[in-house]
């Protein structure tokens, strides 16, 4: 099993398997436009301009469920990405990432990489580094900067 087993839904509903990825390092964030970590955008677009030729694809998973800070549509949220914070990288559906109703990628995430003291994400904007063979090699807190996480993306490339 690896994350390239998993489908999932773009913005408009439209399934997007991840096999489609398959060789490609994968940034998996929570994220939400409301949130004070929204700047991290910025620094998560800037990862994806400077690495997507080498195929790094960063994927943005937006999620309501941290104090109600995506609470618009999807194709709003999707608008407000692009015009805010001129983000071009992939956001999919907006989806539930902790508890029962986790989505099955983002269990998987979870399982493959606990958080501190547990499995679960705390917060939005927690990341997922993912190899070239689906393996998930590192998690990220939500404090964690985009650019911190860029040494770790230069040794996948």
């Amino acid at each position: 099993m690896s994350v390239f087993d998993y489908t999932v839904k773009k913005s408009n509903g439209e399934t997007l398997k991840l096999a489609d990825f398959q060789g490609d390092i994968l940034l998996i964030v929570n994220t939400a436009t409301k949130c004070g970590f929204a700047n991290q955008f910025e620094g998560l677009e800037a990862l994806h301009q400077k690495y997507s030729s080498a195929g790094l694809q960063v994927l943005g998973f937006p999620s309501n469920q941290f104090m109600k800070q995506e609470p618009v549509s999807d194709e709003e949220m999707e608008q407000t990405c692009k015009i805010n914070f001129g983000v071009t990288f992939p956001l999919l559906k907006k989806i539930n990432v902790k508890g029962k109703d986790a989505d099955p990628l983002f269990k998987y995430l979870k399982d493959q990489q606990k958080g501190f003291l547990n499995e679960e994400i705390k917060w939005n904007f927690t990341k997922f580094l993912v190899d070239r063979k689906g393996n998930v090699v590192k998690r990220y807190a939500p404090k964690d900067k985009p650019e911190a996480i860029e040494e770790d993306i230069k040794s996948l490339v």
